[in-house]
């Protein structure tokens, strides 16, 4: 280039060429055009602010209903989904409200849908947020999130099957599955000798723009008489049994296998004798994926009511040994080989009406939280040491109740010196010992996040804290204004600086209550 009189280029600067430091240096910040970038700084500026001393949460809402209260990504819905509001505003304004729908257009389920990154979409509609409902008449509808406005409407039974009422994910934000409650014959029938041999239908689709893959049927003749229950995630077909057995198998490869034809929504199709348009009323859609043969199976495990989870790396699985006795503990097993893990059997040894539960960690870190009435242990899974092909389970870190005051003596004085013994101890959940109820974590500001009750007679106190997530310390704890009752059913909703809790009372009422975030002054106090 120079020989010919060219302009030489400017040396490219020299940079990390390990993969590793290179998304270490993109995490802190280090290419400044970098479109995530910004976002990540002012989310950690957030966290900074809300863990601050003179940062609190004000009770800025509170609403009480006749019907279930719903809550999606700052959005609150009411009324069977016939009404929306915004919370994200200072105070929650309605964004639609729609007239009062029949009981035939009551909505069973909903999924929150939203527009995927970099990709171009068929209508402008699809760029904004939706939500997926799934009515009683076997309607599924998109909806606009801030209208109301139906934007697609799909029918999904036709002459094969009735009663689809759940919505799931098996690839979140890509492929959807509709699943009907088990088939069941009436007692008549089934006295009368008729045999019903499909359990479940499940229609598949992809999203944005929604389109249709195919519908199965779970058959007795193929899975077995003892089925209680099926779902699908992240590309494994799960099927459950009353016995406790659970079984996988591969979703893709039974499509791929078994599926007849395929369709597309609004095709005009005949199949088995019947003429019409998929996804058109009467005619819905087609049964296209019949499974004629047991398909290949890919792991099976006995566990106590088919609790079976899987996580870690490398692959774990926790589930309970399938035997009443063993309730409340849980075993830690390599997927590839079934080896228990060492250190691999939990057991909080709890005496309380609550069982602790178990989980993998939502953060894809790898490790497993497991919640107890007064302890929250986070343990992660490492290498045994002089054993690379064995691992074991430690305790990352811990998160106690504070129960200091709790005093629990099995013998007491009185006044008079007679000694009086107590023929029972309290339970680890007692009502009146700080117990933890909900443990969550919330992904863009890393947190990790506790509710804890404590209940004298008829006042029960609770409140929010916020954990780092990286070392479980205490960084923020948020008193709850209204009275938590323990007999009743709570969900808590902690979003950036919003917090939400939706209470569930007899008689179903329900209650709202919105806190957001403030920063406090002397003037304000």
């Amino acid at each position: 280039q120079e020989a010919a009189g060219g302009v030489r280029a400017a040396p490219r600067a020299p940079g990390p060429h390990n993969v590793c430091r290179l998304l270490s240096r993109r995490a802190h910040g280090f290419y400044a055009r970098d479109a995530g970038v910004a976002h990540r700084k002012n989310l950690g500026l957030l966290r900074k602010i809300m863990c601050q001393e003179s940062t609190k949460f004000k009770n800025v809402w509170t609403t009480h209903s006749a019907s279930p209260i719903a809550y999606e990504r700052g959005r609150i819905y009411m009324d069977n989904y016939q009404c929306c509001i915004s919370s994200v505003a200072q105070a929650p304004r309605i964004l639609y409200q729609k007239s009062k729908c029949s009981k035939s257009e009551k909505i069973e389920d909903a999924l929150l849908l939203e527009c995927p990154l970099g990709e171009m979409l068929p209508s402008p509609s699809d760029y904004k947020s939706s939500l997926i409902v799934l009515t009683v008449q076997n309607w599924l509808l998109r909806l606009s999130a801030d209208s109301g406005e139906v934007l697609e409407k799909i029918y999904l039974a036709g002459s094969c099957c009735k009663s689809f009422r759940y919505l799931s994910w098996d690839t979140p934000q890509e492929v959807m599955v509709v699943k009907t409650v088990q088939n069941k014959l009436p007692a008549a029938a089934r006295q009368a000798g008729i045999q019903q041999s499909v359990l479940f239908y499940l229609a598949v689709f992809q999203v944005l723009p929604l389109s249709f893959i195919g519908m199965l049927e779970i058959n007795k003749k193929i899975f077995g008489n003892s089925v209680t229950d099926v779902a699908v995630s992240n590309g494994i077909l799960i099927v459950m049994y009353s016995m406790g057995l659970v079984r996988l198998y591969n979703f893709k490869a039974i499509l791929e296998q078994f599926m007849e034809q395929p369709f597309d929504l609004g095709q005009e199709f005949n199949w088995n004798g019947q003429v019409g348009v998929v996804g058109k009323y009467p005619f819905g859609l087609p049964c296209n994926i019949k499974i004629t043969d047991t398909p290949p199976l890919l792991f099976e495990a006995s566990s106590l009511e088919n609790a079976f989870q899987i996580g870690g790396y490398p692959w774990h699985y926790i589930i309970t040994p399938n035997k009443k006795k063993h309730k409340g503990v849980f075993h830690i097993c390599s997927l590839k080989d079934n080896a228990l893990a060492k250190n691999g059997i939990q057991d909080m040894k709890c005496c309380s009406l609550e069982p602790d539960w178990i989980y993998f960690h939502p953060d894809m870190s790898g490790r497993i939280i497991h919640v107890g009435p007064n302890l929250i242990k986070v343990l992660k899974l490492k290498e045994v040491k002089n054993h690379t092909d064995q691992m074991e389970i430690a305790e990352d870190f811990t998160i106690i109740a504070n129960r200091e005051n709790c005093v629990n003596n099995t013998v007491t004085v009185t006044a008079s010196g007679r000694v009086v013994k107590k023929r029972f101890n309290l339970l680890d959940d007692d009502p009146e010992q700080e117990t933890f109820k909900i443990v969550d974590y919330e992904d863009e500001l890393d947190l990790l996040s506790t509710v804890a009750v404590t209940q004298i007679g008829a006042d029960g106190r609770a409140h929010l804290d916020f954990h780092c997530n990286e070392h479980g310390i205490l960084l923020k704890s948020i008193p709850f204004r209204e009275s938590w009752d323990v007999t009743y059913s709570h969900e808590v909703y902690f979003d950036k600086d919003l917090v939400l809790h939706i209470e569930q009372k007899p008689n179903r009422r329900f209650s709202c209550y919105v806190y957001q975030m403030v920063c406090d002054t002397a003037k304000d106090d």
